[in-house]
């Protein structure tokens, strides 16, 4: 009996319509993209009709698009969701991706629900209960270890999903209140303030400066593609990629990236996965996520829970991308340096560094020639400092243009028949259509045919399509217009065919008597209207503390605002369980102008809250 495949998926993210094709086309098995409202980027909406778009090029390539409805919902504000919702369904979007529990009482179509990262995702418990409640793919917390992973996707029987690349939130996912209550810009509504990017000065408990203006929130990016084997190994069957503000080429060049490289473990582990859409991509570049925005890299938490001092998750000196390493500056003079690197520079490139002030800078190259640079002004750059590159002019010129092209491998088989001629077409999934042409100007043929024959069928540059193998007619002269004609119209049958047969997922079924994870549910919850209340209640929960947009806390108490397991005295060296740490002061606060956080952490667990002090 043949073992079932597991389907691995590269998820892409999708400002727009545009965005999400460009995802596909360079190997994207899957995008989620924002609706008109209430997802978790409220600058990244999208009508309709351009969603529309975007399933349609996808679903072509058995690709799928997720829409994002993943915000807290008002009260006032249900009823318009549930009419998104049926709106994505009709328009044939493949999954819903979910916080807010009350969506699972609304009265909604049979499309497929995702849990959202702002779920919140860390434990098995968890995992059971949205399993349970009719879930059919779990986004797992960033923060957790690979061995943490295993025993989550050991637990459950649906896909489990954990991102891959991109930025990182400090907070636990759907725990991060900072924003709003401090600017009123709820990060669960799709407002986040990003405060974590802000610089702080560090204090001890007499508010004397132990750091200045130092970004101690901000993290580097993830990057995982050093670990993919050991993903796939953990369970994990959705590589998801973060960024859905991110321009096109940064989507161009992570998602090609990415591509090659899970392409090449599935080849070499046939035996136990595939690929969760069809068609190949071939790029006119070389992908190196280096190349695009980043805040230099980290594998956060993947490889254990505490990590020794000196592994820096922070990028303390700017939230702004580093860029791609080249090497150490020599011989600066006034507007030109020498970079010590054999990577090629181009007119125009962006450089950034750290200057004499400990500050992070950047500049533009006006004139480079070999490894020796020219500067739009003259910069402090301290001896043997290292320089990146933020902007890659030659790469951003390549990704302006069209980059890529998916093609779907088709197998073709002619015939005579009586009266006629037919084509038979095979795609790749195995979508397979015949079409047959009456005619009586088939002739014995002279010479060879099947060159010609070939080349005719081979004729599919408007189409998804790419031949491959094909029987053809070697004895039989064909007028290439007839050719053409069948040739056209038997690609109309395989089209037709496709959307005919494309398979959606659906909901699955609620168990109504699974309990849920606890019997308290805190504000960090995130229950904001009398649905999701009605949910928890029916699977046990007895106490619940309404989401602070509709409910702040009352009275003097220091407000808790952000829960992470990213901690500020393990980064700074100073871990109170390493003895041969630094030390710091019991009391830290971190100041940025009136904002006055007091930092607590929790070294039982290897967590860290910060309470906001001056709400």
């Amino acid at each position: 009996m043949k073992t079932q495949l597991r389907k691995i998926e590269l998820l892409a993210p999708a400002r727009d319509a545009d965005i999400a094709i460009e995802a596909v086309r360079h190997g994207a098995d899957a995008v989620y993209m924002g609706a008109s409202a209430f997802g978790a980027r409220a600058s990244a909406g999208n009508a309709l009709d351009e969603v529309a778009r975007a399933v349609d090029f996808a679903h072509q390539f058995n690709a799928r698009v997720y829409a994002t409805v993943n915000t807290l919902v008002y009260d006032h504000e249900l009823k318009q969701v549930e009419r998104l919702i049926r709106d994505l369904y009709h328009i044939g979007v493949d999954a819903i991706i979910v916080q807010d529990m009350g969506i699972l009482r609304l009265d909604l179509p049979p499309i497929a629900l995702h849990a959202s990262t702002q779920c919140d995702l860390r434990t098995v418990e968890k995992a059971r209960f949205l399993e349970s409640v009719g879930f059919s793919q779990l986004v797992l917390a960033r923060e957790l270890s690979l061995d943490e992973v295993r025993a989550i996707a050991d637990s459950v029987q649906v896909p489990i999903e954990a991102f891959v690349h991109g930025a990182l939130c400090v907070s636990y996912s759907g725990r991060c209140q900072v924003s709003e209550m401090v600017k009123g810009r709820s990060a669960n509504r799709g407002e986040c303030a990003q405060m974590c990017r802000l610089s702080y000065d560090l204090e001890d408990g007499e508010g004397h400066k132990l750091m200045e203006n130092k970004h101690l929130l901000s993290l580097r990016d993830l990057n995982m593609s050093s670990r993919l084997a050991a993903m796939l190994e953990a369970g994990i069957s959705s590589f998801k990629i973060e960024g859905r503000l991110k321009e096109a080429g940064y989507v161009k060049n992570v998602v090609a990236y990415y591509r090659r490289a899970l392409d090449r473990l599935i080849a070499a582990n046939g035996d136990r996965y595939e690929r969760a859409s069809c068609g190949t991509s071939v790029h006119n570049f070389d992908p190196d996520v280096a190349k695009s925005f980043n805040r230099s890299f980290t594998t956060y938490f993947a490889d254990g829970h505490r990590l020794p001092n000196g592994h820096s998750m922070a990028s303390l000196h700017t939230p702004k991308s580093m860029g791609e390493p080249l090497g150490k500056a020599r011989n600066v003079r006034g507007k030109t340096m020498e970079i010590d690197t054999r990577k090629p520079l181009a007119n125009g490139d962006g450089l950034s560094f750290v200057n004499v002030r400990g500050e992070y800078e950047g500049c533009r190259v006006n004139v480079a020639n070999g490894n020796r640079v020219v500067l739009n002004d003259e910069v402090q750059i301290p001896a043997g400092a290292m320089i990146y590159r933020t902007h890659d002019k030659a790469m951003a010129d390549i990704l302006a243009k069209p980059s890529t092209e998916r093609r779907i491998a088709v197998d073709a088989q002619l015939a005579l028949v009586p009266g006629g001629i037919s084509l038979t077409l095979t795609d790749e999934p195995g979508n397979r259509v015949t079409h047959r042409l009456e005619t009586d100007a088939i002739q014995p043929a002279q010479s060879t045919q099947a060159d010609k024959q070939r080349q005719v069928l081979a004729k599919l540059g408007n189409t998804i399509y790419v031949l491959n193998e094909a029987q053809l007619l070697d004895g039989s002269f064909i007028p290439s217009s007839l050719l053409t004609r069948l040739r056209r119209e038997t690609i109309e049958l395989l089209d037709r065919a496709q959307r005919l047969t494309y398979r959606f997922d659906l909901r699955r079924t609620e168990d109504r008597e699974a309990p849920c994870f606890a019997t308290e549910l805190t504000s960090a919850d995130n229950v904001a209207n009398h649905l999701a209340e009605e949910f928890y209640r029916d699977h046990g929960v007895e106490r619940i503390t309404p989401a602070i947009e509709v409910q702040k806390p009352a009275g003097q108490e220091p407000v808790p605002v952000m829960h992470t397991r990213y901690c500020l005295r393990r980064e700074l060296g100073a871990c109170r369980l390493d003895p041969k740490a630094r030390q710091l002061t019991d009391e830290l606060y971190l100041r940025n102008g009136n904002t006055l956080l007091r930092v607590d952490c929790d070294c039982s667990r290897c967590e860290m809250r910060l309470y906001l002090l001056n709400p």
